[in-house]
């Protein structure tokens, strides 16, 4: 790594850019939405890159949407089958400085590092998730908190991303951005209005 970008803050999304959850997330979401007479391909795709009790709340406003929560994250916890990480992924986080980057996820605390450890990646020095913050992605709130914990400005950061929720994010944040196709369709990445776009982790 060069020297300008090792003075940089970067923002390493965990699902769909470090981490491949896919077919865990799928499988959990999938069941929840036939619990509720929802269509699964659709929760899948709303639920994708936000808070969990995000999507719940929109999709069931009347219900206990904490309860409902905890179900959620309790199954994903224990559903690590497939959890593996996305290539490169090992490798970028080994080249930057430990105090130069953090991971941003719309996960909880808990199952963020679940997930972790089961993809077998390092754990972070600075982890920002569902648990730290009042409004998940696409807020900013999350990449400002993340470049605080940094003592950075978020200007002068690198977020790295896989879903719209999570560019939109970044941007609002200030930071440069890079959208990785990797789980969502290109013309929706392209829509978020990322600064760059990447296949994967191995040419960003």
């Amino acid at each position: 790594m060069d020297d300008e970008n090792s003075m940089l803050g970067h923002f390493v999304d965990l699902d769909g850019v470090l981490v491949d959850s896919t077919p865990a997330v799928a499988r959990v979401w999938t069941w929840w939405a036939r619990k509720h007479g929802f269509d699964p391909e659709e929760t899948v795709h709303r639920a994708h890159g936000r808070p969990s009790i995000a999507t719940i709340r929109e999709m069931l406003p009347n219900a206990d949407y904490v309860a409902e929560d905890r179900e959620v994250e309790r199954r994903e916890i224990e559903d690590v089958e497939g959890v593996v990480p996305l290539p490169g992924a090992l490798e970028l986080l080994q080249s930057l400085p430990l105090d130069r980057w953090a991971i941003v996820t719309s996960c909880t605390k808990t199952l963020a590092h679940v997930r972790i450890r089961a993809a077998g990646l390092p754990e972070p020095k600075f982890i920002v998730t569902a648990s730290d913050i009042t409004k998940g992605k696409p807020d900013p709130e999350p990449y400002l908190k993340g470049a605080r914990a940094l003592s950075l400005e978020a200007k002068d950061c690198v977020v790295i991303e896989d879903a719209p929720a999570g560019i939109r994010s970044g941007r609002a944040a200030g930071a440069q951005v890079i959208a990785l196709q990797t789980t969502e369709r290109d013309e929706l990445l392209r829509a978020a209005r990322a600064g760059l776009h990447c296949e994967g982790l191995l040419c960003s």
